[in-house]
């Protein structure tokens, strides 16, 4: 994974009230758990913001009241109408513990699908993996070059080394759909070879007659 640095406050109070307060200055009340004990904090924001809205996955080198930890954010909760940050969670990374993380989905090569007109969508655009921190990669790679129109690619088309999918093997990752302008040209090349069994039928009639 990606590596980003964060950098916090200890929480004083972990009331409601206090949240709030901390919300109107700016500030995102959080907790870190996974190790010995857990620790509340609270984070700027804007800084928060940054590592958040993006589609990267980061391992965090965080660090609050003095000490800095190696973790991963684990869980957000977002404000329903104003998708502000109201609170974050981060796991504790430990070398011999498997972590649960969301990787992007990033495709490489070119389908032949999408080369003939399909368009291709992608079902998960952050796929769930499990396995140590220093094994998971910075993205799930996926090759989509024979993908036609009409196919799909399960996870249990997939393998991967070092890490594992905690999802269905019949769970669809991405596909090739069939857009309205391939079917219409599909359509059209239907029209045109049956005027072309007509013409040809007339000309044999026409012979005929002859």
């Amino acid at each position: 994974m990606k590596t980003a640095s964060l950098s916090g406050s200890p929480r004083e109070g972990v009331g409601k009230k206090d949240a709030a307060e901390l919300r109107a200055k700016g500030q995102v009340p959080g907790v870190l758990y996974g190790g010995s004990e857990q620790v509340h904090f609270h984070v700027n924001e804007v800084q928060l913001n940054k590592l958040v809205f993006t589609p990267e996955t980061y391992r965090l080198n965080f660090e609050v009241g003095g000490t800095t930890y190696d973790c991963v954010v684990q869980d957000i909760q977002f404000h329903p109408v104003t998708d502000h940050i109201v609170h974050i969670d981060l796991l504790q990374v430990f070398a011999d513990k498997a972590i649960r993380v969301k990787l992007p989905v990033r495709t490489t090569g070119t389908s032949v699908g999408v080369r003939n007109g399909g368009r291709l969508h992608i079902v998960y655009r952050r796929l769930p993996v499990v396995g140590l921190a220093d094994q998971i990669p910075e993205d799930v790679s996926v090759d989509i070059s024979s993908l036609d129109i009409g196919d799909s690619l399960r996870v249990g088309g997939l393998s991967f080394e070092g890490f594992s999918v905690p999802l269905n093997e019949s769970a669809v990752v991405l596909g090739v759909r069939r857009t309205r302008a391939a079917m219409s040209a599909a359509a059209g090349e239907g029209e045109g070879e049956e005027g072309a069994e007509v013409a040809e039928g007339e000309e044999a009639a026409a012979g005929g007659e002859e």
